[in-house]
């Protein structure tokens, strides 16, 4: 791809883990994905129907007591 190899990727993993600690690594990557999968599909005009629902979209809970 960019001619990185394991040995790249494991320092910049390191680098990243040393910088942003354990707990923010997941979200880093998540955020980093999400972004990259919605700049793809804005360049090729994509819209993705199977993507998961919104964070702002109303759920319904129930009360278990009733």
């Amino acid at each position: 791809m960019f001619g990185i190899g394991i040995p790249e990727l494991l320092l910049i993993l390191v680098i990243g883990l040393i910088f942003f600690g354990p707990g923010k690594l997941p979200e880093i990557g998540t955020a980093l994905g999400k972004s990259m999968r919605e700049f793809r599909q804005a360049v090729n005009g994509e819209k993705n129907e199977n993507s998961p629902k919104s964070e702002t979209s109303e759920t319904r809970v129930t009360d278990p007591r009733k």
